[in-house]
C-alpha cells in the first residue's frame, strides 16, 4: 500500500499495531510458561489477558474508520518476539532467565508505546476523538506493564545477582 495521506498513515499504523497485537497474543503464553518468578507469570498473564482486550479495541478502531486491519504483518514486532524467544533457548531456567524475560517483554511494550502513541496523534490530527480516546486507552495500558515490569525487575535482577 502506498501512504500519501495522513488517513492512509493512520490505517497503515493501525494494521501495524493489530499484526503485532496478534503476534504478541500468541507469544506470551510460552513466556508465561518460561518464567519461574510467580510475580512474573501474573504479570504476563495479566498482560495477555489485556492484550486480547487490545485486539477488541483495535477491531473496534478498524469499525469507527470503516477498514480491516488485517492484510499486513509487523516484521518489527516479529523480530522482537523472535529475540524473546531466543532468550529461553539460551539462558537457563530460573532469576537469569526471568530477567532477561523482562528485558525482552519490555522491548515489546516499547516498541507498542511508540506506535500507540504515533497512531494516537494521527488520530488527533485528524480528528477522530473517539480513536484517539481509543488508543490512548491502550497506551496506558502499556505504560502500566511497563512500569509493573520495571518494578519486578528490580527484584529479580537482585535475586538472580544472589544466586550467581
Amino acid at each position: 500500500m502506498s501512504v500519501g495521506t495522513m488517513q492512509e498513515l493512520l490505517i497503515d499504523e493501525l494494521k501495524d499495531l493489530y499484526s503485532a497485537e496478534k503476534q504478541i497474543v500468541k507469544a506470551l503464553p510460552k513466556l508465561v510458561k518460561a518464567a519461574s518468578t510467580p510475580e512474573l507469570q501474573d504479570a504476563l498473564q495479566s498482560h495477555l489477558e489485556e492484550t486480547k482486550g487490545q485486539v477488541g479495541r483495535l477491531e473496534k478502531i478498524a469499525d469507527l474508520v470503516g477498514k480491516k486491519l488485517t492484510g499486513k504483518t509487523c516484521v518489527g514486532m516479529q523480530g522482537v518476539l523472535e529475540e524473546g524467544s531466543e532468550v529461553i533457548d539460551e539462558t537457563e531456567e530460573g532469576t537469569v532467565r526471568d530477567a532477561a524475560l523482562i528485558a525482552a517483554s519490555q522491548r515489546v511494550a516499547h516498541y507498542e508505546l511508540a506506535g500507540y502513541g504515533s497512531a494516537r496523534d494521527f488520530a488527533n490530527t485528524l480528528g477522530l476523538s473517539e480513536v484517539a480516546a481509543l488508543l490512548e486507552e491502550t497506551l496506558a495500558e502499556e505504560k502500566e506493564a511497563d512500569k509493573k515490569l520495571t518494578s519486578i525487575s528490580k527484584r529479580v535482577n537482585a535475586t538472580a545477582q544472589q544466586a550467581a
